[in-house]
């Protein structure tokens, strides 16, 4: 049995929200949780992928190991 008066108030039908749309009903200490990602928009459940690439890491990556179109594979550069 829990203690009186210690526990924040349980809501048990809590609405989680996606960009304004709701997603499901989970239990919570806050009736209203707003979430950028849950499984229905994340890459590893929906099988997408979204490269963010501000200062061209993955490229560099892609043409370092010869993965780039029209790029020749193998053989290292000298510095």
């Amino acid at each position: 049995m829990a203690k009186p008066e210690i526990h924040p108030q349980w809501y048990p039908e809590a609405k989680v929200y996606c960009n304004g749309q709701l997603v499901m009903t989970v239990g919570s200490t806050k009736p209203e949780l707003h979430v950028d990602v849950w499984s229905g928009n994340h890459p590893f459940y929906t099988g997408t992928q979204k490269i963010i690439d501000s200062e061209g890491r993955v490229e560099r990556f892609m043409r370092k190991y010869g993965m780039m179109d029209g790029q020749s594979k193998g053989g290292r550069r000298k510095k």
